[in-house]
């Protein structure tokens, strides 16, 4: 049985006050093997797709199918944090939903490895993948923070640090092995190894469960996020309108609008438009009426809510960067499909590297290189040197720096549609940009993330930080579907760029818009410390 937050007190003041909490290996040792079975089978995806799954549809077609699928499963993946976060918060607390989250995943894998030749099958492993890695998401982090309280939380970032460093770790001989285990042993074998490696992930986190501090769920509360935000949308004031609440109406008309778009667009882009439409105007309309809130709600649940909404713009602007991260599994691997394996070189190593999927194995050898390079030599100089290193100013530089990354991979196309020959080598500088970017931005945004939410938000505030990588794909899909457009095509056709050069150089200046867009908004954006009293 785990233990509560309030009975953990007095043995986490004489345990852990400035001392590492002794249930963290059981968190970081399920990490570790959990991000190795996702990235796993994620990093070999799409060049099964592309050779084995589509082959029923025509040559030309399958690589733009595949980016469908994979971005599709990306979405549901992090669109169903919003599904864990809320149970978890509401009704079973972090433990039983990851738990319980954890087996449905594992589900998932054993449909994968079983049903390599049928796609209803495979679907539905995808599917099953998508809701249990995606309701585990957001708990896991929140549940590392919940470990901390204010008499140890100095301790908190070399934790969260280590746990994105232990994700690398996973993902490093994820991305090198299974595309080995693909090419050799085939996908039931390679779909397989990272469903045991879920099971034992499982095992560990269970291990732990008489060493963890539970915080226990919220009961319901007459003053959560949504009661707050209904109130103040429906307030009236006198001699005033209701402007916030036209506004959220308009996003309703929106939402239903891009809903009936389903048969054009497809279901999963369509309701992925409105959900970010509810968001979007409901969130706007709200803010302009929150103080009709005070009164009915305590100051601080209005104050929380004012602090939820400023997160979330946060989170909103990061959502270009991940439109460019997550097509290194699929972009990425398809141009290396197009490029020349360096075999005549005397460091490559040919005995193991085959296959142009296994280059995402240098993303998460360069995190593990550059997170402890960061904390304790860049950060410590940059200090030195008189720049204050502050964590939107780390994000901020990381989007910027992943749109380099995209203009490194747009002139490797270049000279690929030009004929010349070029070798997989070459890939290395785009990736180098975009794990640095990476690091700044993504292992930055799990500590400030956990730190802003309020006590009883913490679940769901790390949901909506992982949203963001759902409209990141829906940038996506959207673009894709765009580029299907007569118009666009002729457009793209002007500039004497094939598509894929010209949808790299696009992503990198949409990368640069938001890298501006987020630095101007963090000048004025209040930080909190939402860690718990000891």
């Amino acid at each position: 049985m785990t233990t509560t937050a309030s009975a953990a007190t007095v043995e986490q003041k004489t345990d852990s006050q400035g001392r590492m909490p002794r249930q963290i290996p059981y968190i970081i040792g399920n990490e570790g093997c959990e991000r190795f079975s996702f990235y796993g089978m994620r990093n070999i995806l799409t060049p099964f797709l592309v050779s084995t799954l589509l082959l029923y549809a025509p040559e030309a077609e399958r690589a733009g199918l595949a980016k469908d699928v994979f971005h599709s499963f990306v979405i549901g993946v992090y669109f169903f944090p919003l599904l864990g976060g809320w149970l978890a918060d509401r009704f079973f607390g972090k433990y039983q939903t990851v738990l319980w989250f954890s087996l449905v995943y594992c589900a998932g894998h054993a449909c994968l490895a079983i049903f390599e030749d049928n796609r209803t099958g495979f679907y539905t492993g995808l599917f099953l993948i998508a809701l249990g890695s995606g309701g585990i998401k957001p708990l896991v982090v929140s549940f590392v923070g919940d470990q901390f309280d204010q008499s140890n939380k100095h301790l908190a970032k070399i934790v969260f640090d280590s746990f994105y460093w232990i994700i690398n770790f996973g993902s490093f001989f994820a991305s090198l092995l299974m595309p080995f285990f693909l090419r050799h042993y085939g996908p039931a074998v390679a779909f397989g190894i990272p469903g045991v490696l879920m099971l034992i992930a499982t095992l560990i986190f269970w291990l732990g469960r008489k060493q963890y501090v539970n915080v226990p769920p919220s009961a319901s509360d007459p003053d959560s996020f949504l009661h707050v935000a209904r109130t103040a949308l429906l307030a009236h004031a006198p001699g005033q309108g209701r402007p916030g609440l036209t506004v959220a109406a308009i996003g309703g008309v929106l939402a239903m609008a891009a809903l009936m778009q389903i048969p054009k667009l497809g279901f999963v882009i369509c309701a992925c438009m409105a959900l970010g439409l509810i968001i979007a105007f409901g969130g706007i309309g709200t803010s302009m009426q929150l103080d009709r809130a005070r009164g009915k709600h305590p100051d601080q649940a209005v104050d929380g809510v004012r602090a939820v909404l400023r997160i979330l713009i946060v989170f909103a602007l990061t959502t270009p960067f991940w439109s460019l991260f997550d097509q290194k599994a699929s972009t990425w691997v398809l141009q290396g499909n197009e490029m020349a394996m360096p075999h005549d070189q005397w460091w490559w190593p040919s005995w193991l590297v085959k296959d142009a999927a296994q280059m995402q194995a240098l993303n998460p050898a360069l995190v593990m290189l550059l997170i402890p390079f960061n904390n304790l030599v860049l950060y410590p100089l940059l200090r030195h040197l008189g720049f204050e290193v502050t964590a939107l100013k780390r994000m901020g530089w990381g989007i910027a720096f992943s749109g380099l990354a995209w203009i490194g991979a747009g002139l490797i196309q270049l000279y690929l549609d030009g004929g010349h020959p070029v070798t997989l080598t070459w890939q290395m500088l785009p990736y180098a940009l975009l794990t640095f970017g990476e690091v700044l931005v993504s292992a930055t945004a799990l500590e400030f993330a956990y730190s802003q939410a309020p006590q009883a938000m913490k679940g769901v505030i790390m949901a909506f930080w992982y949203l963001a990588s759902t409209f990141g794909s829906l940038w996506v899909l959207l673009t894709n579907a765009g580029v299907r457009n007569e118009a666009v095509m002729s457009h793209i056709a002007s500039t004497g760029l094939s598509e894929n050069a010209f949808l790299m150089f696009f992503f990198a200046g949409f990368a640069f818009v938001a890298a501006a867009a987020f630095a101007l908004y963090a000048r004025t954006y209040p930080m909190q410390d939402n860690y718990r009293s000891a």
